[in-house]
């Protein structure tokens, strides 16, 4: 048998070696094996899926248009409900920011384009969307990036920066009952701009445009 979930950000693969006898249903430590499979630096996958954006209307969207560009994919539960629309529009009001610094946006939930566009015409928050949305249907996106919530047909809130070589290089999983911000996203994504463009220097905490950066060496160890 086969186990796959998540702690934070790490996706984990339980693999039960022993199998169990018709007399013992539980299993010692012994018999178990965890190993842990970071996502971060892991490559995107490949995919296709349909989309709907407000200015272009219906269409697809592969992991060929997000070569050579900073992606952000935004999973959240579903649409017509309710932690998502503020999440979606609190978004969209910073998304002339996003694209300022060359990041593309893409919602990404389990819901056609069809029901996309529906939601978008009913909601006042959601009309203020410009960024593409993705219609994740069959799931590939979902269980790929481990946020799948199998019993439900929904993802969890996940929140997945890919850098233009294709690289995961932030990657959140929040509860569903917690929204997200996208001005703390936005300083993430220049904090991993930042370090993509200056090799050999870090961002600490905190860190926002134009704040000094450090440089590890043995001369830092300790100092700081």
């Amino acid at each position: 048998m086969r186990f796959a979930f998540y702690f934070g950000c790490l996706p984990l693969s339980l693999r039960v070696l022993v199998g169990m006898s018709d007399q013992h249903q539980s299993l010692s430590k012994t018999q178990m094996q965890i190993t842990m499979q970071p996502i971060i630096n892991s490559n995107l996958p490949e995919f296709k899926v349909p989309a709907y954006t407000k200015s272009k209307g219906f269409h697809e969207v592969s992991n060929e248009d997000l070569k050579g560009r900073w992606s952000v994919l935004f999973f959240y539960p579903g649409d017509f409900t309710f932690v998502c629309p503020t999440e979606l529009a609190d978004l969209a009001d910073n998304y002339a920011e996003f694209q300022q610094i060359g990041v593309d946006i893409y919602s990404v939930s389990t819901d056609s384009q069809f029901v996309h566009k529906a939601w978008q015409d009913a909601s006042e928050a959601v009309k203020k969307v410009q960024y593409t949305m993705l219609a994740d249907m069959r799931f590939e996106l979902a269980r790929a990036f481990g946020v799948m919530i199998e019993e439900a047909g929904q993802a969890y809130r996940g929140t997945f920066l890919i850098d233009p070589d294709g690289k995961v290089r932030v990657a959140e999983i929040h509860d569903n009952g917690i929204g997200r911000d996208a001005q703390e996203l936005l300083r993430k994504v220049r904090a991993a701009q930042f370090v993509y463009e200056h090799p050999g220097e870090v961002c600490p905490a905190k860190w926002r445009q134009g704040d000094a950066t450090l440089k590890p060496s043995i001369d830092l160890v300790g100092k700081i």
